[in-house]
């Protein structure tokens, strides 16, 4: 279904609600693309490890950390960083093919952060920039061409757009991002600088859109984030040629989060899930849809949740926000 307006036109396509890994609703809208392959789950393989210290930088001082094993072969996580491997891995790539975009300052005393669970100051990983928070971008195309910023779900990342973006830089400029609290970007800690409100995320967005594109753009938002990107138009028609809503949250059925996200916001309970890799990344992804994921595919949804415990912090905060703002709003707009 698909509902245009005059200038700055406004679409949306819905099927049914999913925080799914790969928008699939984008090739209805600027091309066919090649669907997500389809892979079963590999069985895991349980053998005994050789525990192995490493650091993640070399000048860091903190305490070693984790454990050093196959990709296929076990789940954890650390307060001051962790991984699976030394080797090179899906993760890796991604990154290097992006940049960090400074955007939105940063509230609050500029104390360090502390677990909300044991008080204990975090590791430099889990530390944000002291001034200016730090987002990871990716760009596709020539910069002359009309700008298209593609904006992930909610607990996706930039990274579930690397099959369009190849596609939309063809004809566009086209752009993605990770949110605050997800992917590489930063994550504060709730209450030192960033509360994961779902204003805060519509006047953090107003900034990176200010430094990603001075022209008009086209906005393209999947899922739950769909309220902060369209509060964000409203306030700023003149700088958009076109919004683009997938899956979004419509009614006040839709404002109910699914039980693999809801969880998060229970107390203690929620810490204690948003710290476990395969439940915060893999069963929030794949468990309310039909899609499946490639092991190396899953392994970049997780990888923010084994390098920092604020990966974990940060989607209880905003499982709460979400779980809380969502009903209001939404109830209001179909009153």
């Amino acid at each position: 279904m698909a509902i245009q307006a005059k200038t700055p036109s406004f679409h949306f396509s819905h099927t049914f609600h999913s925080p799914s890994p790969m928008p699939a609703s984008l090739s209805l809208l600027f091309g066919p693309l090649r669907s997500m392959s389809m892979a079963s789950k590999p069985q895991r393989i349980r053998k005994s490890l050789e525990l192995v210290t490493c650091k993640s930088n070399p000048n860091d001082n903190q305490q070693d950390y984790l454990i050093d094993a196959p990709e296929s072969v076990g789940d954890g996580f650390s307060f001051s960083g962790g991984k699976y491997s030394d080797e090179p891995s899906q993760s890796d790539e991604w990154f290097k093919k992006g940049k960090m975009v400074r955007a939105h300052g940063v509230a609050g005393s500029g104390e360090k952060a502390k677990d909300p669970i044991f008080g204990l100051t975090m590791g430099v990983s889990s530390q944000t920039s002291a001034d200016v928070f730090r987002w990871f971008c990716v760009e596709s195309g020539s910069a002359d061409k009309h700008p298209v910023i593609l904006i992930h779900g909610f607990p996706s990342q930039a990274y579930s757009y690397r099959k369009v973006l190849p596609v939309l830089s063809k004809d566009y400029h086209a752009i993605t991002f990770d949110w605050l609290g997800f992917g590489f970007s930063d994550k504060p800690q709730p209450g030192y600088g960033f509360d994961y409100t779902l204003g805060e995320y519509v006047s953090s967005l107003e900034s990176l859109i200010n430094e990603l594109a001075i022209s008009k753009v086209s906005l393209v938002v999947q899922g739950y984030f769909s309220p902060v990107v369209v509060k964000y138009a409203l306030s700023h028609q003149e700088k958009l040629n076109n919004l683009i809503l997938l899956n979004p949250p419509l009614t006040a059925k839709h404002a109910n989060l699914p039980s693999t996200l809801s969880i998060f916001s229970n107390f203690l309970l929620g810490e204690i899930f948003a710290q476990d890799p395969l439940r915060a990344s893999d069963k929030a992804l794949t468990s309310c849809g039909p899609y499946k994921m490639k092991e190396d595919d899953a392994m970049v949804y997780r990888r923010p949740y084994l390098t920092s415990g604020s990966s974990g912090f940060a989607l209880n905060a905003i499982s709460r926000a979400m779980k809380k703002e969502l009903k209001i709003k939404i109830v209001k707009k179909t009153r």
